[in-house]
């Protein structure tokens, strides 16, 4: 995903340069097609944090289950062999 947004940035920029228009109209061009670049790479980074925030919490909950479920399992087996 972020190697396709590099070279989309990539290529606006290459095209700005290369097209007869004014500079100040390349300029603003160019400033806006960072902004929006910036943009989305912000609410990338906000959707993959909060992946990871909610893939942790899963993780935490399993094991906590797991471990709940492994201390019941072992005080079974030693009231079964007291």
């Amino acid at each position: 995903m972020l190697g396709i947004l590099g070279a989309a940035a990539a290529g606006v920029v290459i095209g700005s340069l290369l097209a007869p228009e004014k500079a100040k109209n390349i300029r603003k061009k160019l400033k806006r097609s960072a902004g929006d670049w910036a943009d989305n790479l912000t609410q990338l980074w906000a959707k993959g944090k909060s992946a990871a925030e909610d893939f942790a919490g899963e993780a935490k909950d399993k094991f906590r289950q797991a471990k709940s479920t492994a201390e019941d399992k072992a005080n079974k087996a030693k009231e079964s062999y007291s």
